[in-house]
């Protein structure tokens, strides 16, 4: 009878044990998933920030042929103000941490400035940077699966409207130029951060110089005289931020265990 309790207890011993381990085994937590991100698809997105330009003047000449040798100095002007727009683009990932881009934004505002002409001080110029639209190509480098730092370039393009004013009392406009179209090349960069799957946010600053042209403006109805040919050249900067929704055709952002 010993022996076959002894036995028995054993059995039960052995049984307990088993158990215990086997519950040990479920026990254990389930590793974290390993968040796999992937930057190769098109996106579209938003962004708010703020726009500076800087306007310079000479007075070339007259619109009736006349020529300024030298010109007269119009001086220069710079403005700032809030500006916001959209961005659509297209990205690919490639070679495990490099992404490759292009990128056509579009950001609203006025950016006026005003400025006193040297030549003839009891004028002023009056000036308006809007519409501004860029197309660049854009390098990315990821430091980290979520965070790309990239380079950006590309062309540009402005609507700008000028405007000379007597100052009176009271003041009148003398000429204008409204409605220019100017077109210029812009350089930039800044970091990207993709905080959820398809979901990113950035910030980033760009350059852009618009060259030299030469702006015929109008007399104004009931003044007296020759509109000016004005040679002007414009600088914007833009420091930006702002989010975007991938549109991911590289595979979705999978969880590996």
């Amino acid at each position: 009878m010993k022996k076959i309790m002894l036995a028995v207890s054993a059995l039960v011993l052995g049984t307990v044990a088993a158990s215990a381990a086997d519950m040990a085994v479920k026990a254990r937590p389930a590793p974290a998933p390993l968040v796999v991100y992937n930057w190769t698809g098109c996106y579209i997105g938003g962004n708010v920030g703020g726009g500076w330009a800087r306007t310079g003047q000479d007075q070339i000449g007259k619109v009736d042929g006349t020529v300024f040798v030298p010109p007269g100095n119009f001086g220069s002007s710079e403005g700032s103000d809030f500006i916001g727009g959209v961005q659509i683009g297209c990205d690919y990932q490639f070679a495990g941490n490099w992404v490759l881009g292009v990128q056509g934004m579009f950001d609203f505002g006025n950016i006026d400035s005003e400025h006193t002409l040297p030549a003839f001080p009891a004028f002023y110029s009056a000036n308006s940077t809007k519409n501004v639209f860029t197309l660049t190509g854009r390098l990315g480098y990821l430091f980290a699966p979520q965070v790309l730092a990239y380079v950006k370039g590309g062309g540009a393009w402005a609507r700008i409207d000028h405007s000379v004013y007597g100052f009176g009392p009271p003041a009148f406009l003398s000429e204008s130029a409204g409605g220019v179209d100017r077109s210029g090349w812009t350089v930039g960069g800044g970091l990207e951060w993709m905080f959820a799957p398809g979901w990113s946010v950035f910030g980033e600053y760009n350059y852009m110089d618009f060259g030299h042209n030469d702006v015929r403006f109008v007399q104004a109805p009931g003044t007296v005289g020759v509109a000016d040919v004005v040679r002007t050249h414009l600088e914007v900067q833009q420091v930006l931020v702002g989010v975007n929704y991938k549109f991911n055709f590289g595979g979705p952002v999978v969880a590996k265990y």
